[in-house]
């Protein structure tokens, strides 16, 4: 007698897998498994087989309308149907022996598709195997793949509980985000930029490699010796570079910022220099490009868990920074995303509480920059705090605390107490969850591009490049 495996008997009992016996299993017998296709499964196929044929893989290359996903192959059509043969019919203790299958359709993202086994016949009690017809159909009842599977069925009866799978998440090679400011860049003109002692590999060749792209114009400031060193282990040539030789990194920022100074360059970029080092020459009061403006840096964070990019300040200047430099980093933060995103942010000043309490001064300060902005003295942004973290960036946890508010759960910027909170949220973000961060500090004559030291050569920097280029080119926009 035939016997249908129904799904809802499988999903009331999806904690225990069984099987059928060769014995118990007759001919007529099916089962199904159901599957919708998503990107991360054809990453996840990509990655473990190698394969990058563009035609399954790249979605722009092969265009939504003939968009091959992995099914069309024989490994992803066996994998699926492998699953309804060894979880379903005959299930567990199954051994898979021989398939002919045939491809009919492409199937494409966000196809649903249903695994159908059937036994057609049952080859002899002494090898107990068993024929299997297999059809995978989708959504709309086309066959995609059809074909026939054969197999030795289990002799003894199985029923445990399903082992549970791990949770997989893929890292994407490139930040999409980050990727579409760079595009952006590529269409404006190079950035004429002083690379301040670039005597590393990482920081020339990170300035290097947004030349290539057209983002910058680098002028390489510092021991030309180093330099130059420092490209032969890239195995890259400078011919096409101009190189400002200096004796040493202290002479470098200078002659950097003097450049910048007389408007020969449009930006500065940090190399192999402490950070420290770099911003004494900006901020001397004689020589340095120092503005009316409290100098500020901000972190742009693309964290795969948030909607949207999350900018954080200041995480790398301000040790403990007063009201009046809270007013201006706040204010840098809003002019660099708007330069960026070209809509009004909601900025969340946070704290270790959500309430006003004279003991935690950054209450306070939120407080008096959230009347501050009422009254005009910050513009274009809706502000709000003194928000603890949580509600800054959950909806969930701002309605836990009664919280009624346009920024709570939404922040589009992140303004954080000090130095040392900021700090240590970023390096957190960065190194126990792999978030990128572009960063470029903003309140002197030019943007500064300032990556860390262990940023490396990729997409960080060309990112902090893309964005010191997209926020110069709209301020000098805005002043013709």
């Amino acid at each position: 007698m035939s016997d249908e495996i129904s799904n809802e008997n499988w999903i009331s009992n999806k904690t225990y897998i069984s099987n059928k016996t060769y014995d118990e299993i007759e001919v007529g017998d099916s089962a199904s498994v159901e599957h919708e296709l998503t990107l991360q499964d054809v990453q996840l196929f990509a990655v473990m087989s190698g394969d990058v044929n563009p035609a399954h893989v790249d979605q722009e290359y092969a265009k939504s309308d003939s968009f091959h996903a992995i099914i069309g192959h024989g490994m992803w059509s066996g994998a699926l149907i492998s699953t309804a043969l060894g979880t379903r019919l005959p299930g567990p203790g199954t051994i898979y022996v021989d398939q002919s299958l045939q491809f009919l359709r492409p199937v494409k993202l966000g196809d649903k598709i249903s695994v159908r086994v059937t036994v057609i016949e049952k080859l002899g009690a002494d090898n107990h195997r068993v024929k299997l017809a297999c059809v995978c159909t989708n959504q709309q009842g086309l066959e995609v793949v059809t074909g026939e599977a054969c197999v030795i069925a289990p002799t003894e009866k199985v029923h445990r509980p399903r082992v549970l799978l791990p949770r997989v998440e893929l890292k994407p090679t490139e930040n999409d985000f980050f990727s579409g400011l760079i595009k952006r860049a590529q269409a404006e003109t190079p950035l004429k930029t002083a690379i301040v002692h670039p005597v590393d590999e990482a920081s020339l060749g990170g300035a290097l490699d947004a030349a290539e792209q057209g983002i910058i114009e680098p002028i390489l400031i510092g021991p030309e010796h180093k330099i130059r060193h420092a490209a032969e282990v890239l195995h890259v040539s400078l011919d096409d570079y101009v190189i400002v030789g200096t004796e040493h990194s202290h002479e470098a920022a200078d002659v950097a910022v003097s450049m910048a100074k007389h408007g020969d360059v449009q930006a500065l970029m940090k190399g192999h220099i402490h950070t420290d080092e770099l911003m004494h020459a900006v901020l001397n009061k004689e020589r340095g490009i120092r503005t009316d403006r409290q100098v500020s840096h901000t972190f742009l964070m693309d964290v795969p868990s948030y909607e949207k990019p999350l900018f954080i300040t200041d995480a790398a200047i301000n040790i403990q920074p007063s009201l009046t430099q809270k007013k201006d980093i706040v204010q840098n933060a809003i002019e660099l995303f708007y330069s960026l995103m070209n809509y009004e942010p909601k900025v969340a000043l946070v704290s270790a509480v959500e309430t006003v309490n004279e003991a935690i001064p950054s209450t306070l300060d939120a407080t008096a920059l959230c009347k501050m902005a009422d009254r005009g003295q910050i513009k274009g942004a809706i502000l709000d705090g003194p928000l603890a973290f949580d509600n800054a960036i959950s909806k969930e946890a701002a309605k836990a605390k009664g919280i009624v508010s346009p920024v709570a759960g939404d922040a589009d910027i992140i303004v954080v107490p000090d130095i040392e909170a900021g700090n240590m949220l970023y390096k957190q973000m960065r190194f126990l969850f792999n978030i990128e961060g572009a960063g470029v500090v903003l309140g002197a004559r030019v943007p500064i591009i300032l990556t860390s030291r262990a940023a490396g050569i990729g997409q960080t920097r060309l990112a902090s490049c893309a964005v010191a280029s997209l926020y110069a080119h709209f301020h000098s926009s805005l002043s013709h």
